[in-house]
């Protein structure tokens, strides 16, 4: 067993989460960054820390190459996950080859705990093949040998990240078309809390064998997450399209049938319609954190230029 303050191994690391999580903890602790790609390899070395981490290029589902990075780490950050399958990715390939793999490579290792982040509603059973994906990596990772927390999260919102774009746009705009009239009930959490959790993931004693569902502090419907999206910055409330669930799934359907890599699948429209309402107190508990409210995540990451 390798010490329990070593290396984290951190895969998907040029993605939002994981270059947040890079500049929480370095300087802190040695850091090995796991891409799929040179070009993500330079997003990583664009960020600038000191000390640099170590980056290893790879494929995900490569036990071997995975096994060669995390050797001489203590804990690994699995942050790989998609939305939407395309003509070069698919769940499986995304959720449970790479978990497979990072079981491997983190037993034969002898990493102290795998942190893998998840999605809200995640599980084998689930209808929805994302999610039923994301439930199946969950247990294989779970079978291996090394410790595991889940953490489940929901929408997250970030500075400069795609969900708040997006929910910049439409606070911003004259009118906003939302599935259901924005019926659907959403509970964003700010990347900085989700950072918060993975480092105490990494961290703290006693969370061996654990699946948290963590979200933000309030569950609202999308309508009213709009409405305080235009408060905070001094906006005025676009005029609400409603548009039919059964609309949406069509044309879903219809991109699925035309397109090799469509904006929109069926799946990935029930992930984002999926009615999040978590009692966050557990998870905040086991984990020694404190959630940002969602006026302050609002503030941090609509910019006021948006309701202009």
């Amino acid at each position: 067993m390798t010490e329990q303050n070593g290396p984290v191994l951190v895969t998907g690391a040029n993605g939002h989460l994981g270059r947040r999580l890079l500049r929480r903890l370095v300087g802190e602790r040695e850091l090995v960054a796991v891409v799929r790609s040179e070009r993500a390899r330079a997003q990583i070395e664009a960020l600038a820390l000191t000390p640099a981490p170590r980056i290893a290029v790879l494929e995900y589902g490569d036990a071997a190459a995975l096994g060669t990075a995390a050797r001489g780490c203590s804990h690994a950050a699995h942050l790989v996950g998609i939305l939407k399958e395309g003509s070069n990715s698919s769940y499986t390939a995304a959720h449970e080859d790479s978990a497979a793999a990072l079981a491997e490579a983190a037993d034969a290792a002898g990493l102290a705990r795998v942190v893998l982040l998840s999605i809200l509603g995640s599980r084998p059973a689930s209808s929805n093949a994302c999610l039923a994906s994301k439930g199946r990596s969950e247990t294989i990772l779970r079978d291996a040998r090394t410790p595991l927390l889940v953490l489940r999260v929901p929408m997250v919102l970030g500075e400069g990240d795609f969900a708040s774009r997006a929910l910049a746009g439409q606070a911003g705009a004259p009118f906003a078309a939302l599935v259901r009239g924005g019926a659907s009930l959403e509970q964003p959490i700010y990347a900085g809390d989700v950072v918060d959790a993975i480092v105490a993931g990494i961290t703290r004693e006693g969370l061996d064998a654990v699946a948290l569902d963590l979200a933000g502090p309030e569950s609202l419907s999308r309508r009213a997450l709009l409405a305080r999206a235009v408060a905070v910055v001094d906006g005025t409330m676009p005029k609400i399209l409603p548009v039919p669930f059964f609309f949406n799934r069509a044309a879903a359907w219809l991109f699925e049938r035309l397109l090799s890599d469509p904006p929109l699948t069926r799946a990935m429209l029930g992930v984002l319609d999926h009615d999040d309402s978590v009692d966050v107190r557990p998870a905040c508990t086991r984990l020694g954190i404190e959630l940002t409210t969602l006026d302050e995540t609002l503030r941090r990451c609509i910019p006021r230029e948006s309701s202009q």
